[in-house]
C-alpha cells in the first residue's frame, strides 16, 4: 500500500522578491557549481535564526538548474520514511527515479538499506541533466541509521547531481575528508551573518524603519549579524516611539533577547491573534481548514489569518505557490510550543484548551483528510491510546506496513505492560513493528504477551483477529529462519482466524504461503494460494504482492507446461510495473526469455533476458541475475560458442559462491555439464556433476559413456519421483533422455513410446528447443529423425512441422545467423535510441513490430496478451517518441531509422 506523503514537504520555500539580495553568499554558492574539480556537496551550517533556508532559496531563484527540495523534521528519523521522502523529492526532478525503492518500501517485506541505496544511485546515475537536491534543516535528524543513508549517498553521488545541506549542526558526515579533496563548498555562521550594509538594507529598505546609520551599526553589533534577532527587533520597533531607547536598551544573550522579543511580538498582536499562534504551534504545517479545526474558528477565518500573518512578516513561511500551506519559522515556532506548554493557554479571555486537546483536534482532522500517519502522530502525542491504537491499524492495513515503522515503534516501546495488556493489538503491532526492523529477539516475547493478555477473554472477531495476525508474525519469523513446514503451519493458522477486513496481512500470508508451497514442490497448492493472493491485490489496489505473487504464478505454469499461461502472467506483471519497468520486474522479463527461448523465438529470448538482467543487477541481493544468465549461456551455445558459454557461466558460478546463492548453483552447474560435454571435456564433466546433485547431467554422462542401462535405471526412478510430484516440466525432460537411451539399445517400440509422450507434454507449450539441444548434445540428429517419422504420419500437425523445421535451421547454421545477427541489430536500435529524444522500450518495440505486418490493435492485443486500452497507451507513446501522427508514419519512420 501506498504511502500518503505530505507532498508540501518537497516544495521549496519561495524567494522573497523584496528581501536583501546576497550577493557575495550567491557567488560562494556558485562556486561550489562551477568548481573545476568534483564539489558535489555545498553545507551551509550556522545556529537557528541566521536565514539559511532563505538564502538558499534566493540562490536557487537565481540559477538555471532543476531543483529538488526536502523540509525535513523529526518525524524523518525513521529511516523507511526519510527514503521515502528523499526518493520523492527526487522524482520532482524526473519521476521514474526510485521507483523501485518506493515498491519495496511499500511492501511488508524488509529490504537491506544498502540495497535500496544502491538502486538508488545506480537510478540518478542514469540522469544526465545536472541538477539540485536540497535537504533543509538536517539537525533535526538524529539516527545513525538515516545518517549512515547520507553518507552512502554522499560517497556515491553522480557528477551531475549537486547536494545542499542546510542545518544548525554539522551531519555525520566525513567533512574533513571531503574538506580536504576540495569536493565541499561550505558556509559558516561568520559567513552567513548579516554585515552592516545587509543589516541597513533589511532594517531600512525592507522593514521601512528609516533608522539612522548609528542605530543600525549598534543593533547590528548587539545582533552580531543574527538575522532572526534582527528580524524580531524590526518587528518590535515597528512599535516603539523611540527607536533609539529601544536599541539601547537591546541587550543580552540570544535566548533571553528572544524570549523578550517573542513577549513584544506577541504582545503587539490582537488577542484572537496571539490565541491563533499559541493553539497552531502544535502543528509541524498548517493550512487555513486544519487551522479552523485546531483553533476553533469558522470556517475561512484560519485562511484570513494565514494571510494577516503573512503581510505582517509574522515568521510565516509559505510552502507552496498557491499560499495554502505554511509553516512557522523553526525558531519562532518552538518559542511558541515553549509558552503553550508554560501557559497552557492563549492570553486574553479566551477558553482555556489543553495542549492534549489541540492535538486531538489535529487527529481528527488529519484523519479526515486521509493521512493518517499524521493523525496517529496527533494521537498519540494526545495520549489518547484508543485512537491512536486504531490509527496504527489502518483499517486492514497497519501503517508500519507502508514504511512508518520508527514512530510507530517508539510509540508502543514507551508505553508501559499495563497500558499494552489493556489493549492487546499493542502488543501485536509492537511485536509486529519489530519484526519489519529485524528485531526478531524480541518479537517473541511480545507475542507472548500479546498472548497472556488475551489468555481468557471471550474469542469474538477482534481477539480471533489478533490470534491470527499473531500467527502471521510467527510465520514470517519461519521464513527469516527458512523453515517451510513453519511458514506453512502458521500461515494456515493466520489465515483461519484473520478478520476479512485485515487485507494487508491476509494477502502478504497467502503470498507467503504460495512461496512454501511452491519451496516444497507442491505446485497445485502453490498455484491456488498465489491465483489468492492476486485476486486480493487486485481489491485492494496491493501493487507489490501482486507483482510477486503474478510472477511466481507464472513460474508455475512455465513448470506445468503452459507456457502461454506463464507468458500472460510475465506480461501481467509487466503492465503492473510501469514504464518504464521497475526492477521488481526482472523476474517477469526472464520469464519471458525463457518461454521464448523454450519456443525458439531467439531474438526475443536475448532482448528480454537482457532486460531482465539489467533490470535485476540494479537490486542486490536477489539471484534473478542467475536465470538471465543461465538464458544468455544457452543462446552462445545455439550459436557454437561453448567458450563463450563456459566464460559466462563460470562467471555466474563465482558470483553465486560470493553472495552465498549456493541453492541455486546446481542449476548452473547442470548447464555447465551440458557445456563440457559439447566441449568433448568427458572427464571434467564427469567431475563436475558427481560434486552436486545434478540428476539429468548424470543421466547425460552416462549416455556419453555408453552406459545405457545404468542411464535408464536413474530415469526410471527419476520418472517415478517427479510423476509422483506431477512435475510436468521434469517428466518431459525425462523422457526425451528416455528416448535417447532406449535408441541406443536399439529398442524402437520403447524410444517411440516415450518420445510420443514427450511431444503429447510439449505440444501444447510449443516447447522446440528442449529436442533441439537434448539432439545437439546427446541424440546426434536421431531425435530428429524419429520426430520427422512422426510429422511424416500427420501426427501432432503444426506444431510437430514448426520442431521439424527449427531442426533443420540448427543444423544448416540459420539459428546461428538468427543469433549473430542480434548483435548488429542491437547496435542498430542503440543508433535509433540516440537519435530519439526518448528510447523505445522492448514492450514498445513488439508493437510496433506488429504494428508494421499490418496487425490492428485488438490483434496486437490478443497476441501480446494486452487490453485494447493498454495497445492504445502504447501506440501514443510510440507516435510521441518517434514525432509521428499515425501508424503509418510510424512504420516508416522506424524503418528510416532502423528499428524494423
Amino acid at each position: 500500500m501506498t504511502l500518503a506523503l505530505l507532498t508540501t514537504k518537497l516544495y521549496p520555500p519561495v524567494a522573497r522578491t523584496d528581501g536583501v539580495v546576497r550577493a557575495r553568499l550567491l557567488t560562494r554558492l556558485n562556486a561550489g557549481l562551477l568548481a573545476a574539480s568534483p564539489c558535489n556537496l555545498s553545507l551551509v551550517c550556522a545556529p537557528a535564526g541566521f536565514g539559511k533556508t532563505t538564502l538558499v532559496s534566493q540562490w536557487l531563484a537565481s540559477i538555471q538548474q532543476p531543483v529538488a527540495w526536502l523540509s525535513l523534521d523529526e518525524d524523518d528519523n525513521d529511516s523507511g520514511r526519510f527514503l521515502s521522502y528523499f526518493v520523492s523529492a527526487l522524482q520532482t526532478l524526473q519521476p521514474d527515479i526510485g521507483e523501485g525503492v518506493l515498491a519495496m518500501l511499500q511492501s511488508s517485506q524488509v529490504s537491506a538499506p544498502e540495497t535500496l541505496l544502491t538502486m538508488l544511485v545506480n537510478d540518478l546515475a542514469d540522469v544526465s541533466a545536472p541538477a539540485v537536491l536540497v535537504l533543509d534543516d538536517y539537525h533535526v535528524i538524529d539516527n545513525a541509521a538515516v545518517d549512515d543513508m547520507l553518507r552512502f549517498v554522499v560517497a556515491h553521488l553522480p557528477p551531475t547531481l549537486h547536494l545542499v545541506i542546510t542545518t544548525r549542526e554539522d551531519p555525520q558526515l566525513p567533512l574533513a575528508r571531503l574538506r580536504a579533496r576540495g569536493q565541499l563548498n561550505e558556509l559558516r555562521a561568520q559567513d552567513v551573518r548579516f554585515t552592516a550594509d545587509e543589516s541597513a538594507a533589511f532594517l531600512n529598505d525592507v522593514m521601512d524603519l528609516d533608522l539612522s546609520e548609528a542605530d543600525i551599526q549598534l543593533l547590528e553589533t548587539r545582533t552580531e549579524g543574527w538575522i532572526a534577532g534582527l528580524q524580531l527587533a524590526a518587528l518590535s520597533l515597528q512599535g516603539q516611539a523611540d527607536a533609539h531607547e529601544f536599541i539601547t536598551s537591546f541587550t543580552g544573550s540570544h535566548r533571553f533577547v528572544l524570549d523578550y522579543l517573542i513577549t513584544e511580538v506577541l504582545h503587539q498582536q490582537a488577542d484572537e491573534v496571539q490565541t491563533f499562534l499559541l493553539r497552531t504551534a502544535v502543528l509541524e504545517r498548517f493550512c487555513g481548514t486544519l487551522c479552523d479545526a485546531v483553533v476553533g474558528l469558522a470556517e475561512g477565518e484560519g485562511q484570513t489569518l494565514l494571510e494577516r500573518l503573512e503581510r505582517a512578516n509574522v515568521f510565516l513561511v509559505p510552502l507552496d505557490s498557491e499560499r495554502q500551506w505554511y509553516r512557522y519559522h523553526h525558531l519562532f515556532g518552538e518559542l511558541l510550543q515553549q509558552r503553550l506548554m508554560q501557559h497552557k493557554a492563549s492570553s486574553g479571555s479566551a477558553e482555556v484548551i489543553s495542549v492534549n486537546d489541540l492535538h486531538l483536534r489535529a487527529s481528527i482532522w488529519y484523519e479526515r483528510a486521509g493521512l493518517d500517519v499524521a493523525a496517529f502522530q496527533h494521537a498519540a502525542k494526545a495520549g489518547d491510546v484508543a485512537l491512536a491504537s486504531r490509527l496504527i491499524e489502518g483499517g486492514g492495513t497497519p501503517i508500519h506496513f507502508r514504511g512508518v515503522i520508527a514512530p510507530v515503534l517508539t510509540w508502543l516501546g514507551s508505553l508501559d505492560d499495563e497500558t499494552r495488556n489493556a489493549h492487546p493489538s499493542l502488543w501485536v503491532m509492537y511485536a509486529s513493528a519489530l519484526s519489519m526492523t529485524g528485531q526478531n529477539s524480541q518479537v517473541e516475547s511480545a507475542l507472548t504477551a500479546a498472548e497472556r493478555a488475551i489468555y481468557g477473554l471471550p474469542e469474538d472477531d477482534s481477539i480471533r483477529n489478533l490470534i491470527g495476525h499473531i500467527a502471521a508474525i510467527r510465520g514470517l519469523l519461519a521464513a527469516t529462519q527458512h523453515d517451510v513446514q513453519g511458514i506453512i503451519q502458521y500461515s494456515q493458522k493466520a489465515l483461519d482466524y484473520l478478520h476479512e477486513t485485515s487485507t494487508a496481512v491476509r494477502t502478504a500470508t497467502t503470498w507467503k504461503l504460495g512461496l512454501a508451497y511452491q519451496m516444497q514442490g507442491q505446485r497445485a497448492a502453490a498455484r491456488q494460494a498465489y491465483q489468492e493472493a492476486i485476486a486480493m491485490c487486485e481489491a485492494s489496489g496491493n501493487v507489490f504482492i501482486n507483482v510477486v505473487a503474478t510472477t511466481g504464478l507464472g513460474i508455475i505454469y512455465e513448470c506445468d507446461t503452459q507456457l502461454a499461461d506463464a507468458e500472460t502472467c510475465y506480461s501481467r506483471v509487466l503492465d503492473l510495473a510501469g514504464d518504464p519497468p521497475r526492477p521488481t520486474a526482472c523476474e517477469a522479463y526472464i520469464g519471458l526469455a525463457r518461454t521464448y527461448y523454450a519456443q525458439n523465438k531467439l531474438t526475443r529470448a536475448e532482448n528480454y533476458a537482457q532486460t531482465g538482467l539489467a533490470l535485476g543487477k540494479r537490486i542486490e541481493m536477489i539471484d534473478n541475475f542467475i536465470d538471465g544468465e543461465l538464458i544468455l549461456a544457452r543462446l552462445k551455445l545455439v550459436q557454437s560458442d561453448s567458450l563463450g558459454a563456459a566464460r559466462l557461466l563460470d562467471r555466474t558460478a563465482r558470483e553465486i559462491q560470493q553472495k552465498n546463492f549456493i541453492g541455486r548453483l546446481p542449476d548452473v552447474v547442470d548447464l555447465q555439464v551440458t557445456t563440457l560435454l559439447e566441449q568433448g571435456k568427458y572427464a571434467e564433466a564427469a567431475q563436475l556433476a558427481q560434486s552436486h546433485d545434478v540428476p539429468l547431467s548424470q543421466v547425460r554422462l552416462f549416455l556419453v559413456e555408453g552406459q545405457t542401462e545404468g542411464a535408464l535405471e536413474h530415469l526410471t526412478t527419476y520418472y517415478s519421483h517427479v510423476s509422483a510430484n506431477h512435475w510436468l516440466d521434469e517428466q518431459l525432460k525425462t523422457r526425451i533422455l528416455q528416448t535417447l537411451a532406449f535408441d541406443q539399445l536399439n529398442d524402437d517400440a520403447n524410444a517411440q513410446r516415450c518420445l510420443e509422450d514427450a511431444l503429447s507434454l510439449a505440444s501444447a507449450g510449443g516447447y522446440i528447443r528442449l529436442f533441439v539441444d537434448e539432439d545437439r548434445v546427446l541424440g546426434q540428429g536421431k531425435l530428429q529423425k524419429r520426430i520427422a517419422t512422426i510429422s511424416a504420419q500427420g501426427q501432432f500437425g503444426e506444431y510437430l512441422e514448426a520442431l521439424v523445421a527449427a531442426f533443420e535451421e540448427d543444423h544448416t547454421g540459420d539459428a546461428d545467423k538468427a543469433i549473430s545477427n542480434t548483435a548488429e541489430a542491437d547496435k542498430q536500435v542503440q543508433r535509433a535510441a540516440e537519435l530519439l529524444l526518448e528510447p523505445l522500450t522492448a514492450r514498445e518495440l513488439d508493437v510496433l513490430t506488429l504494428v508494421a505486418e499490418g496487425l490492428s490493435n485488438r490483434d496486437i492485443g490478443a497476441r501480446l496478451f494486452r487490453s485494447l486500452d493498454t495497445i492504445k497507451g502504447h501506440n501514443r507513446r510510440i507516435f510521441g517518441k518517434l514525432q509521428v501522427r499515425n501508424r503509418t508514419e510510424a512504420v516508416a519512420k522506424a524503418r528510416e531509422l532502423g528499428l524494423l
